[in-house]
C-alpha cells in the first residue's frame, strides 16, 4: 500500500510546518481513503487557533505532541477497504486531516453514512466524524464538489448562527452587525438573516478594501467601515453582534459604543486570529464563542437530527447556488503548492472573493 504524506504544524507557531511520512497499513475494520481534495479557508486557521481548547487537535493526531493535523473538509475515495460494509473506489465526503490519505475505522454504517469510531475520536463531535457515502447518493454532483467542500461547513456555521439567534428570540436585537461581512461566514449568515422576512437589521462591518464587493452582494441593509463604527453603528438599538474577526479592538469599541444595548456577541472564527484578545471596554458576560456542533446537537434533540438536516442542506443548496456568481476557486497540488497556499490563508492573503482546493 501507499505511504501517507501529511502537512503538520507546530502547535505553538501556526507558521511552522513540516511534511511527514507514515504507514498505511490497515486492522480489520478499518479503510485507507485517498484525500482526493480538500478546501482550505479561514475557518481551517480557527481550528488550529482554538485546537486545543475544542479539541480539533485529537482528531489526527501525530506522534509528537508538539505538532498537530488541521482538520479540512474534502472528498476521498476509498483506496483499500477491510471493512465489508465500505467498498473500494466509494466516494466519501468528511473530515480529512492535510494530507494525502486518513485511515477510518467504519462504525455506524448505513446507505447514506457512516461514522469515524476510531478510539481517539469517540468522544468528538459527531459532525465531524461523520462521512457521506457520495456514491451512494443519486442526487450527487460531482460538478460541486469544490463548493462542497469550501463553503458547506462555513454556511452549516451561517445556518446555526442564524437559527440561534431565532431560537433565542435575536436575543431581544433590532438590529444585527456582522463583524468581518466579507467573510465566507459572514457572507453566508448573510443570506441566511435575508431569507427570513422577520429578522431585524442586518448590517455589514468591514474594510475600506472590501466595502464595494459587500455592498455589490446586497445581502445587508446597510454596509458600514471599520473607521466608521463611532459615526454610523445606531446606539439606541438594541443589537446582537455576530463577530467572524476575533479582533479585540473591533469588538471592544463596539461594546463601549453601546452599552447596554449591546444584547450578546457571538464570537464565530478568528479572521484576524493574531488580533484576538479583548480590552477593558469588552463586556464578557454577554458575549460567548459559539459552537455549530452543540447547536446542530441541540437541533437534533429539538427535531430530530434528520429535519435539522432537511432544514439546513435546503439553505446550503440555495446560497451554494448564489456563491457562483463572487466566489474563485484555486487549486494547490503537491505538498510544497500546499504549504505556500496554507501560508496564504494563515497571513490574511487570499481575498475573501477567492478561496483555495487542494490535493497533497
Amino acid at each position: 500500500m501507499s505511504g501517507i504524506t501529511t502537512l503538520e504544524v507546530r502547535k505553538s507557531d501556526l507558521a511552522e510546518l513540516r511534511v511527514t511520512k507514515s504507514s498505511s497499513d490497515l486492522k480489520d475494520g478499518q479503510i485507507l481513503v485517498r484525500v482526493a481534495r480538500f478546501g482550505l479557508t479561514a475557518n481551517n486557521i480557527t481550528y488550529g487557533v482554538v485546537g486545543d481548547r475544542i479539541g480539533y487537535w485529537n482528531f489526527y493526531p501525530p506522534s509528537d505532541s508538539a505538532w498537530g493535523v488541521i482538520p479540512v473538509w474534502g472528498i476521498g475515495v476509498v483506496e483499500h477497504s477491510n471493512a465489508a460494509d465500505i467498498a473500494e473506489g466509494e466516494r466519501l465526503y468528511g473530515y480529512w486531516p492535510m494530507g494525502s490519505h486518513a485511515v477510518l475505522e467504519p462504525a455506524g454504517v448505513d446507505d447514506s453514512r457512516f461514522f469515524d469510531g476510531s478510539e481517539n475520536r469517540r468522544d468528538l463531535a459527531a459532525v465531524y466524524n461523520r462521512y457521506l457515502r457520495l456514491s451512494n447518493d443519486p442526487q450527487d454532483d460531482p460538478a460541486t464538489d469544490d463548493m462542497r467542500m469550501v463553503l458547506w461547513p462555513l454556511y452549516a456555521t451561517s445556518y446555526c448562527l442564524y437559527d440561534f439567534a431565532l431560537d433565542n428570540d435575536w436575543f431581544g436585537a433590532e438590529q444585527v452587525l456582522i463583524v468581518s461581512a466579507s467573510s465566507k461566514t459572514g457572507i453566508g449568515t448573510g443570506y441566511a438573516f435575508k431569507a427570513d422576512p422577520n429578522a431585524p437589521t442586518v448590517i455589514g462591518l468591514t474594510s475600506a478594501g472590501n466595502r464595494d464587493k459587500v455592498v455589490a452582494l446586497d445581502l445587508y441593509d446597510d454596509v458600514i467601515l471599520y473607521d466608521e463604527i463611532e459615526e454610523l453603528v445606531a446606539t439606541d438599538r438594541k443589537t446582537l453582534i455576530i463577530d467572524m474577526s476575533g479582533n479585540g479592538s473591533v469588538i471592544g469599541r463596539l461594546h463601549k459604543l453601546l452599552g447596554d444595548n449591546m444584547s450578546f456577541t457571538s464570537h464565530v472564527g478568528l479572521t484576524h486570529y493574531s488580533e484576538a484578545g479583548m480590552g477593558a471596554d469588552y463586556i464578557r458576560d454577554r458575549s460567548a464563542m459559539f459552537f455549530a456542533p452543540g447547536h446542530i446537537a441541540k437541533r437534533g434533540k429539538d427535531w430530530g437530527p434528520a429535519e435539522f438536516e432537511r432544514r439546513s442542506d435546503a439553505f446550503w443548496q440555495q446560497a451554494m447556488r448564489s456563491s457562483k456568481s463572487w466566489l474563485t476557486l484555486n487549486h494547490a497540488e503537491g505538498p510544497a503548492e500546499a504549504e505556500a497556499a496554507y501560508r496564504e490563508v494563515l497571513e490574511g492573503r487570499t481575498p475573501p472573493d477567492q478561496a483555495w482546493t487542494v490535493t497533497i
